[in-house]
């Protein structure tokens, strides 16, 4: 590529519409347009130059502002397909996410799995498409930047006139002692705080240059926002789990890598009543009913640490951390996690008690308690009775005319038992559910009736770490003091010119032309230079007059 030389001297890259430095117009200014294209301050972009190798078509491609739109549009079309049904982390786990889905929504829930819509945000296509986005932000904000920051930094205070008299803002006015004019409007235009550059007797006025830099600090807040959000995918940087546990119970805290155990040393409900509640608040109990408003629920919780490593098969050795009474909105906090009390499930059984008796007799061979979180093979009853557990279904259901379960929180428990005594070596089979007594091999001489159930309180806990919540904070934080600084303020210039005893006034800003033609007519209200007038308003009143008439 060839510079173009202007004929004030300066090389200006190829493709460059506006001599970076005096304003002329290069022979690729074609433009018919009365007024310049200050769009860049015509400078080259390299987007506009270079499109030859494989690498200036990618910059070219990503450069593009349509591009950059597209993108954006189709990470909102595909997060809001995100919501059609539940994530995969909401789906119930004992069930795979390419069955639920096909199972719960068919043909649509199928497609829906295959197109990877079920773990959206962790989808090698939807990181994609924000890596893409932050490819664009770069590049677009490269291609406009670097040029903009040159043309305003090369930029004499001598303009040619051709870039005066295609200003939006223009006038020229005869006077009799330039000197003097020229001093009286550089006090006006410090006045109004604007930065004096003299030059030949010439006079360029500025203010609120850093304005124009809004945009691509926008473009790095979010460029900061994307890399926190990506961050999040990365093994430690950031968990977001739920624990259930039991009272009384030991559990493996999900996303800590095996780390930490929380035990449940027991959970607490309670609840308003209308005797101890404020006057406000009793008519609402009053109709939800006595003790169905919770005023407090709680895991007295102890969090346990691994020590040592890893050893498949073995019982951890645990080490107590701490204590502490998670409650909603007091979470327990420790090395990064939190552990917020998010849910709870009052009286989830936990055991179930069957008698193994003489349907004719009602002899009473023996009682076995099923452990429903971890029910044994086999009961021994002594004296040659037996029971052995040949299906457990947590939550029973039919399906098809078949046994199964729908998870594995025993909500609706049943059992498929084999009880074996003297009598019946070989065993008989017997579905028990609750209300239900099911013999599926004809009449047996025994039976399994109930016996009692024992029930334990289960809290719902959120496992939280977040070691991107200051990346994502500083991102849009930056974003918007881009907002405010591209906003609230415009870069404004005035151009004083001395032509023999002629003065010319030009301007420009890139927005709010209302204030800066204010700004012009306040700094020349003490001299006897004319107002310049705005072209495109000449214009158009010059149009509607001829329409009138």
């Amino acid at each position: 590529m060839k510079d173009i030389k202007c004929e004030c001297g300066h090389l200006n890259p190829e493709g460059t519409i506006l001599c970076e430095a005096c304003g002329k117009p290069t022979e690729n200014e074609t433009s018919q347009e009365k007024l310049l294209d200050m769009k860049y301050e015509g400078s080259a972009r390299r987007s506009q130059t270079y499109n030859k190798t494989i690498i200036d078509k990618i910059w070219n491609f990503f450069s593009s502002v349509k591009v950059g739109i597209w993108i954006i549009v189709l990470l909102l079309v595909s997060s809001a397909f995100g919501t059609i049904f539940p994530q995969v982390g909401y789906i119930p786990q004992n069930i795979p996410a390419e069955v639920y889905y096909e199972q719960e929504h068919g043909f649509a829930g199928k497609m829906y799995y295959t197109l990877g819509f079920h773990d959206l945000y962790g989808s090698w296509w939807y990181l994609l498409l924000i890596a893409a986005l932050g490819i664009s932000l770069v590049i677009a904000s490269l291609d406009r930047f670097v040029p903009l920051y040159k043309a305003l930094k090369t930029q004499k205070v001598t303009r040619h006139e051709s870039f005066l008299k295609r200003q939006r803002v223009f006038g020229q006015t005869t006077v009799e002692n330039t000197e003097t004019e020229l001093a009286k409007v550089k006090d006006g235009l410090k006045n109004r705080n604007y930065k004096i550059r003299e030059e030949n007797g010439n006079l360029l006025a500025e203010k609120n240059r850093f304005s124009r830099w809004g945009p691509y600090v926008n473009h790095i807040g979010l460029i900061i926002f994307l890399i926190g959000a990506m961050l999040r995918f990365f093994p430690g940087m950031y968990v977001d789990e739920v624990l259930w546990v039991r009272e009384g119970e030991t559990k493996l805290i999900p996303g800590t890598d095996g780390q930490y155990y929380m035990k449940s040393e027991g959970f607490v409900f309670e609840t308003y009543d209308s005797d101890s509640s404020d006057e406000v608040f009793e008519s609402a109990i009053s109709r939800a009913g006595e003790g169905a408003i919770a005023s407090n629920f709680q895991t007295n919780a102890v969090l346990y640490e691994r020590k040592g490593d890893i050893v498949v098969g073995a019982e951890p050795e645990l080490e107590k951390v701490k204590e502490h009474a998670v409650k909603v909105n007091k979470p327990l906090k420790h090395d990064s996690y939190a552990f917020y009390q998010v849910d709870y499930k009052l009286n989830e059984f936990s055991a179930m008690s069957f008698n193994v008796e003489n349907k004719e007799t009602q002899e009473v061979y023996g009682t076995i308690k099923v452990d429903l979180n971890e029910p044994e093979k086999k009961y021994d009853l002594g004296n040659g009775n037996s029971v052995e557990l040949v299906s457990y279904f947590p939550d029973f259901i039919l399906r098809d005319g078949e046994p199964d379960t729908k998870t594995r929180v025993p909500d609706n428990p049943a059992f498929v038992f084999r009880m074996i005594t003297p009598e019946t070596t070989e065993g008989e089979i017997s579905l028990v559910a609750i209300r239900q007594n099911i013999e599926p091999n004809g009449t047996n001489i025994n039976k399994m009736s109930f016996a009692g159930v024992e029930t334990r309180n289960v809290s719902g806990l959120t496992v939280r770490k977040d070691h991107t919540l200051w990346i994502l904070g500083l991102g849009g934080a930056i974003f918007m003091l881009g907002v405010i600084q591209g906003m609230y303020w415009n870069h404004r210039r005035v151009w004083v010119q001395t032509r023999g005893n002629e003065i010319w006034v030009a301007g420009h800003t890139n927005k709010n032309w209302f204030g800066l033609k204010g700004d012009i007519n306040r700094a020349l209200q003490e001299t006897s230079i004319s107002i310049p007038v705005d072209q495109v308003e000449q214009e158009q009143e010059s149009k509607k007059e001829k329409a009138e008439e």
